[in-house]
């Protein structure tokens, strides 16, 4: 089998490696000639994807980047794993999406299968690609050609996330669809699970996300409230997780990032819209979620104020760009509007990640481009008036922070196992 894996990032390249792997011949396409130079020379470009996996499969000839989309007219399969993001006001931007298809529905072959892995609103696949393809391509899903969609389903960061072993929910447009889809996904994963329709299926990973999203507001408000009680809401979670049933942990932190949680749960919320429904529970989780930052901002506001000294002018350091530990994806990250919100207040910015070494310009936050890392340095990391720790990377030595600075404000519960003074640390 061949086939092509449009989207060469976080979800499409760790899919086309496995699939190699499995003895399937992928095609990687994508529009970033540098990611297709960089494939093709063996070379990854992403933390926990190594470059000998990626070397390994080139030399072997079952995987190849390019830009040429042209050359899916020789293959069996087409898998799009490109972004949606949010517009400005929260709808939904599925113009890569349909940008893509229009790209690839010219080259369309008879019985080729084309399957979304982009996370969605339900309806997306059998309306809007659907129409995209059928239009570019004179041919109808169905009937000349097969439509189906699998929501991704990657962990970056988390050694427990193997693409090969997470089971793969797929919907199809037919069930004729379905059972492409399922002939193609078994080739290279363990477990599938079927579904009735694309709808299904997309439903399903908003489902995911929005548990997860609203589970995150719930401990990030008990945080506040606890917080004004004397209680630490960290110690809190710890003991409850120790029952055995009827609970499942989550933390708080300084806001949401990544590319799911801060946006796939308004997808629902959108198109909940066209059947008469308000999504209350959606959209309370993401006020509380989005007005974390503001209340990190008051305690770094706290803890310079017992040190005497105002924000305006205060050099801060931010610990931690990527938007989870031990990976470098800052998309979405709460750490850019940390920064955002301190320098309004007058504060000298900086930050430092290993993963991270220089900021990318990015759509959200271009005047941070090209502002790069400070070093892990005492006499560096000792100037700043107070570290600001967004993201807890496993790398960073916490021991070492405590004996250079006085006054670390912690959202994730990173310096709980440290030796401090007391009025060091100010959880937020």
């Amino acid at each position: 089998m061949k086939i092509a894996i449009v989207g060469l990032g976080y979800v499409g390249l760790p899919l086309s490696l496995q699939f190699a792997r499995s003895g399937v011949t992928v095609l990687g396409l994508d529009i970033d000639s540098k990611k297709v130079e960089s494939l093709n020379a063996g070379k990854s470009y992403i933390k926990h994807i190594s470059s000998e996996e990626v070397s390994s499969m080139v030399e072997k000839r079952v995987f190849y980047a390019s830009t040429d989309f042209s050359k899916i007219s020789d293959l069996d399969a087409v898998i799009i794993c490109v972004p949606t993001p949010l517009s400005k006001n929260r709808e939904p931007d599925i113009s890569y999406v349909l940008n893509t298809a229009e790209t690839i529905a010219p080259h369309l072959t008879k019985n080729i299968l084309v399957v979304l892995e982009s996370t969605t609103y339900p309806g997306t696949t059998d309306t809007d690609l659907r129409k995209a393809l059928e239009e570019g391509s004179g041919m109808k899903a169905g009937e000349d050609f097969y439509l189906a969609f699998s929501p991704e389903r990657e962990d970056p960061g988390n050694p427990q996330s193997v693409v090969a072993t997470i089971p793969k929910v797929i919907g199809g447009y037919t069930p004729e669809c379905l059972e492409k889809g399922k002939e193609l996904y078994i080739k290279a994963l363990r477990s599938l699970v079927p579904v009735s329709s694309c709808r299904a299926a997309e439903a399903t990973k908003l489902l995911e996300n929005i548990f997860r999203s609203v589970n995150i507001a719930l401990v990030n408000e008990l945080k506040l409230i606890y917080a004004s009680m004397g209680i630490d809401i960290w110690e809190v979670i710890n003991a409850a997780k120790t029952k055995p049933f009827g609970y499942m942990p989550f933390y708080p932190g300084p806001g949401l990032g990544g590319h799911c949680i801060p946006i796939d749960p308004f997808y629902l919320t959108w198109k909940a819209r066209e059947f008469g429904y308000n999504t209350r529970f959606i959209e309370l989780a993401g006020e509380i979620n989005t007005s974390m930052p503001e209340y990190v901002i008051e305690r770094v506001t706290e803890a310079l104020n017992k040190q005497k000294k105002p924000v305006n002018g205060s050099k801060v350091l931010i610990l931690g760009l990527a938007y989870k530990p031990n990976v470098d994806d800052d998309r979405e990250s709460p750490s850019y509007i940390l920064m955002d919100l301190l320098k309004e207040k007058g504060a000298d910015i900086s930050y430092y990640d290993p993963y991270v070494s220089v900021i990318k310009p990015t759509r959200e936050h271009p005047h941070w481009a090209g502002t790069e890392s400070v070093i892990w340095d005492k006499d560096v990391i000792s100037a700043f008036d107070a570290i600001l720790i967004s993201t807890n990377h496993a790398s960073i030595d916490y021991h070492a922070l405590a004996s250079w600075s006085n006054c670390i404000v912690d959202t994730r519960n990173a310096m709980a196992n440290v030796d401090t003074d007391e009025g060091q640390v100010w959880k937020a």
